[in-house]
């Protein structure tokens, strides 16, 4: 029995996703739970599986193209299936009147070759495309796949009929100019001289043609991909929404390096990272404020922490979280946040790992920054910025000491969080990394 396939739901707040890439193609058959394409959303990429065995009969979504959830991306049956009351409106209008008769689409007008205003083709939406890339008359290309449908790989295969022969030189050229020409490539008539072409005027020809070459390539325009369309609005959205103040404080890290080294003897191993996951997780909890949200002017205080950690990725940023951090042991900590960061990296992180956050942390250390300005992740009201771990000269007890420092950048919701409030969170942060042994206390 035909399938139709759509555009999945991968959590309650995803609303379209964009097709990245088709693991099959036209024609190909398929079985059930076998990878079929890929989603990518706004958090993550997901690889979706063929909800039944078949024909993968027809693709409705092109590579790189968005739909809303549920709307249809492709149609499953067995080969000589009738699938016509699975097509979208625009196809099953076209169908012939007589019984037989192979159904057709019309192109669009944006993606109609010229010349063939008046063609009607049956093409998949990867093939016109593709054709259209390649600037084929999509027309002239003859279908394989089912009643006709031109296909991927007919593009791929087309051929186009050589040009007719002209009965005389249409240009002009001395014997040197033509040998040159010929030497490397050049049709003289790119030239567009009405006199007779001289070698010289290669020469000119190619110089001019250099400068245009390298003035394309200053400029490229490349469409944002879904993640980064997801996270440019994501950005904006946080901006407009929460008036953000930021406050920095330097730390003292000499006993916190100092614990980590004595963790490490006890064959304990973490990273300053997991370090401020759990000692910010305990700052949080004498400041609710700054563990909660807004909604509707209401205040929604969070008994629980759920600490997002920002790993970076190739074309973008995820924030997985690690709930109830507050609650956790640091060894806990340190194993869920390096099992998360390769999930992220795999692209395997799930939609329940990357939602319900309410703090976050971003640490910009590895890059050797001094200081930056974070921005909050919606709804959260707070984010900290973490930087990198430098020698500097401070005094201690009168004297010009050196120092290990990190400085804390920290980013907050003026709506609910004063400033005096939180400078006092920032201040309590700071005496617990300076003073490991409070987290006893």
């Amino acid at each position: 029995m035909a399938k139709l396939v759509v555009m999945p739901k991968l959590g309650l707040t995803m609303t379209e996703g964009t097709l990245s890439a088709w693991k099959k193609k036209e024609g190909d058959a398929v079985k059930e739970g076998e990878p079929l394409f890929d989603v990518e959303t706004d958090k993550l990429t997901n690889t979706i599986d063929a909800p039944a065995s078949g024909i993968l009969r027809r693709i409705l979504l092109a590579e790189g193209e968005t739909a809303a959830c549920l709307e249809p991306v492709a149609i499953i049956a067995e080969a000589d299936e009738d699938i016509s009351g699975l097509l979208p409106a625009q196809e099953g209008a076209a169908a012939p009147a007589e019984a037989g008769t192979p159904a057709v689409v019309q192109i669009s007008a944006t993606a109609e070759p010229s010349g063939a205003s008046a063609a009607r083709v049956i093409a998949s939406p990867v093939a016109k495309k593709l054709a259209k890339e390649l600037g084929i008359d999509i027309a002239l290309v003859t279908g394989t796949g089912p009643r006709g449908r031109i296909t991927e790989e007919d593009v791929r295969n087309y051929k186009a009929p050589p040009a007719a022969e002209t009965a005389e030189p249409a240009v002009k050229a001395s014997p040197l100019a033509a040998k040159v020409a010929a030497d490397i490539g050049l049709d003289l008539a790119d030239l567009g001289g009405q006199g007779r072409i001289l070698a010289e005027d290669i020469l000119k020809y190619l110089e001019s043609s250099r400068e245009k070459t390298d003035e394309k390539v200053r400029e490229e325009t490349v469409p944002m991909n879904g993640m980064r369309r997801a996270i440019a609005k994501n950005m904006l959205n946080s901006h407009l929404t929460s008036p953000t103040v930021t406050l920095n404080l330097s730390v003292d890290m000499s006993e916190m390096k100092l614990y980590r080294e004595q963790l490490k003897k006890q064959d304990i191993k973490v990273s300053y990272t997991d370090l401020l996951v759990k000692f910010t997780a305990k700052a949080l909890t004498e400041f609710p404020l700054l563990n909660c949200s807004v909604e509707d002017n209401k205040i929604i205080y969070k008994h629980y922490v759920n600490m997002g950690v920002a790993v970076a990725l190739d074309n973008g940023l995820v924030v997985p979280n690690i709930t109830d951090a507050d609650k956790k042991s640091l060894t806990e900590i340190s194993a869920e946040v390096t099992e998360l960061a390769k999930l992220a990296r795999e692209g395997g992180l799930s939609m329940d790992q990357l939602r319900g956050g309410t703090f976050t942390i971003t640490n910009l250390g590895a890059y050797g920054i001094e200081s930056f300005t974070p921005i909050i992740n919606q709804p959260e009201v707070a984010i900290l910025g973490v930087t990198t771990i430098e020698d500097r000269a401070v005094v201690r007890n009168g004297e010009i000491v050196i120092r290990p420092m990190m400085t804390f950048s920290l980013t907050a919701d003026h709506r609910v969080i004063d400033g005096a409030v939180a400078a006092s969170f920032l201040q309590r942060l700071k005496n617990l990394m300076e003073n490991p042994a409070l987290m006893l206390a």
